[in-house]
């Protein structure tokens, strides 16, 4: 089981989709274990997005990203990095396939929605600038054995 950060950025809140969005995570079977709506600062939009920071996008990445609230989210689950990007689509939604939240409700290739962590080491980097360890909650859902194959015991 792996964490992953989400964020949906302004243009999801604006357009008034966080329902309809984190519906997708909770139906895919991923545990909410943090979950807030904050105004990210430029230098906290800096800060998360320093690994584009000499890209010509980054400016007008980090004034979209600070321009509204946002909502961040951790989710948990099995090979969740792998699968919310899955589920997220290509990063420009002009190109992003139907059936993906990106494909459904984004054209724009700078508006695109939402945001999720790409590796382990960074979700663990991302996680720790939203979230003190106190705002995660760590619980037993019930329905894990009907989300997961668990027939030997472990998660399948």
């Amino acid at each position: 089981m792996e964490k992953t950060l989400v964020i949906l950025k302004p243009d999801t809140i604006q357009r008034r989709l966080i329902g309809k969005i984190i519906s997708r995570f909770e139906e895919k079977g991923f545990q909410i274990v943090g979950l807030k709506m904050t105004q990210i600062s430029e230098d906290m939009a800096k800060k998360h997005y320093a690994v584009h920071e000499n890209k010509d996008f980054f400016e007008p990445l980090v004034r979209y990203t600070s321009s509204a609230p946002v909502i961040v989210m951790v989710l948990k689950g099995k090979n969740a990095i792998e699968i919310v990007r899955k589920m997220m689509g290509a990063t420009f939604g002009s190109k992003a396939e139907p059936g993906t939240i990106r494909g459904d409700y984004a054209v724009s290739n700078r508006f695109n929605l939402i945001h999720g962590s790409d590796s382990p080491a960074s979700a663990e980097k991302e996680i720790g600038i939203f979230f003190d360890k106190k705002e995660l909650f760590e619980y037993n859902p019930t329905d894990l054995k009907w989300v997961y194959d668990m027939s030997t015991g472990d998660i399948i």
